[in-house]
């Protein structure tokens, strides 16, 4: 199976789910991260250009880790809209990696990047495999046989701009690859000093690990990682992502 990993920013998808990733890629299936942008804003002592060749750099390093793909779209931080051009660059890019299954931001949470990410992946999705949808400007891949299994990742530390819980449907125990998601966070080693200071994180390793272990406590592991699947008209509802990852899948707790 083919899995993408849609996000806005490097980083992201490691905070996020980069248990799930490891998984999935040791049980052989191909992983693909794409972020929509490279982190231009992601410092106070580099230039947007210089910040955002160091981030590429570690978001390849972070994905090698388990023998992913990283590719990045170019958009800018703070400058994903949902708009047409847009829709069409996010529907090629989907043409052009071909994944069973995308895993894509929340449309809620905290970020604009975040939200918007996350709306325009999902009616690339729908678009991807709609033949007459032009794409051609931004990739020649013609498009897919089907809409690829849509699964949201968790917003940060799991709630929406306003605070609001934003309940999983279900978890994956990530215990046995914790190690792994460490390193392929630390691998965006340039944005320790960002996040403390913009977020006010002491350290982001231990972030990382606090919003994982209260995902396991929802479910009664020790750490975990929780996703939605979109079950939207026409969209695929055989759960796909949980089928792979069976021996791992955990529902919340009563």
């Amino acid at each position: 199976m083919r899995i993408l990993c849609l996000h806005a920013h490097p980083d992201d998808a490691e905070f996020l789910a980069g248990g799930t990733l490891a998984l999935l890629s040791a049980a052989g299936h191909t992983v693909i991260i794409l972020t929509m942008t490279s982190g231009d804003c992601g410092s106070t002592e580099h230039s947007p250009e210089e910040i955002a060749d160091i981030r590429r750099l570690e978001a390849q390093r972070a994905a090698a880790v388990i023998g992913a793909e990283h590719h990045t779209l170019g958009f800018k931080d703070l400058s994903i809209f949902e708009d047409d051009p847009s829709r069409r660059r996010v529907t090629a890019a989907i043409r052009r990696f071909r994944p069973d299954i995308v895993l894509a931001a929340s449309p809620r949470d905290y970020h604009c990047d975040h939200e918007a990410t996350g709306k325009l992946a999902t009616d690339a999705c729908f678009g991807a495999s709609a033949p007459n949808y032009h794409t051609q400007a931004y990739d020649q891949a013609p498009a897919l046989k089907a809409i690829p299994h849509l699964y949201y990742v968790d917003p940060a530390e799991g709630i929406d701009r306003d605070g609001n819980v934003v309940p999983a449907h279900f978890y994956i125990d990530v215990g046995s690859v914790m190690d792994t998601k460490r390193r392929m966070l630390a691998a965006h080693e340039s944005q320790r000093a960002w996040l403390r200071r913009q977020h006010g994180m002491d350290d982001f390793l231990e972030t990382m690990e606090e919003w994982t272990r209260s995902r396991g406590r929802l479910c009664g592991v020790e750490w975990a990682e929780g996703f939605r699947q979109y079950l939207g008209h026409a969209y695929p509802r055989t759960p796909l992502l949980q089928q792979l990852l069976e021996p791992y899948v955990r529902q919340p707790a009563a």
